[in-house]
């Protein structure tokens, strides 16, 4: 029997299973794990070896996601691909198509005896790109649909990081590419298996958000109420903050200011979302005349950015001139 250590989901909402399948007899066997731990396999190893698979499962909406596969055998090397970003949600790992990501490609058991089958001597590690288009949201994938951008043999035990600035999945705007890249290792093929893949780990990539303020233009004089405003936002970061504020004098990145009341949106999702705001009777958080700036930002993992801003004049004050005269 082998054991099988789980990296899978740590959130509520999500079910966990792993799903062994036997190569030469195609047996195929599914045990409901925990968030973490270890534990045996319910078949025995076969001849040509067993696949296992780990699948998380969302409760609402209703969505299975393949976290991790690993390829198991008599003389099958042994992988582990850990991918790492600046984001910490746990269920599927993620980042924002403008930030880095790195990956761990650890290989061991690897063989050098002029005698040992070549199967045991060295490893492939591809690297896939797949976009998932325009508003797509990665459900229902056709994973062997992926572009293979690069390919290298491993000939030696070891462990060694891969770091990347940014994504390669392909988009014209570069800011809005949503889609997947995935980093796995393959077995090659002999006599009693195919070549199999012993490990992968993949990282979704979601666009950066924007959004715009409508209802005040740059310069306007406000002399009596605060216009209507309209908030529209675009490809909010799963786990975000976003909201209006306002602060006295001209834009400026990094000032703190009033919140506008009923301006404040969190997320806490598995998906980038869009929202369109509607700002009515926020008077009160201008106490003064003068110069104004309000800003749309949003707070993510990543920090602070400004989606939008706008510069206005307040001048509520009214002035009356008369002349008073008097027949005596």
């Amino acid at each position: 029997m082998t054991t099988a250590t789980l990296a899978s989901a740590q959130t509520a909402g999500y079910t966990n299973f792993i799903r062994q399948f036997q190569t030469s007899t195609a047996v195929q066997w599914d045990a409901t794990v925990a968030a973490s731990g270890v534990q045996l396999s319910p078949l025995p190893v076969g001849a040509g070896g067993s696949r296992f698979e780990l699948w998380t499962v969302l409760s609402l909406p209703l969505t299975s996601y393949l976290l991790d596969t690993s390829y198991v055998g008599a003389y099958i090397p042994v992988a582990v691909v850990t991918l790492h970003s600046q984001d910490p949600y746990g269920p599927i790992l993620r980042t924002r198509a403008d930030h880095p990501f790195s990956v761990d490609v650890a290989v061991s058991g690897l063989l050098s005896g002029l005698t040992d089958p070549a199967a045991s001597k060295s490893v492939n590690l591809y690297r896939y790109v797949q976009s998932y288009g325009t508003g797509g949201t990665g459900v229902n994938l056709d994973r062997s649909q992926a572009a293979l951008l690069t390919q290298a043999s491993i000939t030696q035990n070891s462990t060694q990081t891969l770091s990347y600035a940014l994504t390669s999945i392909p988009g014209a705007d570069r800011t809005k590419v949503r889609g997947e890249e995935r980093f796995a290792v393959f077995s090659l093929a002999d006599y009693q298996a195919p070549a199999a893949q012993i490990a992968s780990f993949y990282i979704q990539i979601w666009p950066v958000a924007d959004g715009t303020l409508a209802g005040l233009s740059q310069g306007q004089l406000i002399r009596f109420a605060m216009p209507q405003i309209s908030v529209t936002l675009n490809d909010l970061y799963p786990n975000s903050t976003t909201y209006v504020q306002t602060y006295r004098g001209n834009p400026q990145l990094g000032m703190v200011g009033k919140t506008v009341p009923g301006s404040i949106l969190v997320l806490n999702e598995s998906l980038p979302q869009s929202r369109v705001l509607t700002l009515k009777g926020y008077d009160a958080v201008f106490d003064s005349e003068g110069l104004w700036t309000m800003e749309l930002l949003t707070l993510t993992p990543f920090g602070i950015d400004r989606l939008a801003y706008v510069s206005f004049n307040l001048d509520r004050i009214i002035k009356v001139n008369s002349n008073l005269t008097t027949i005596e």
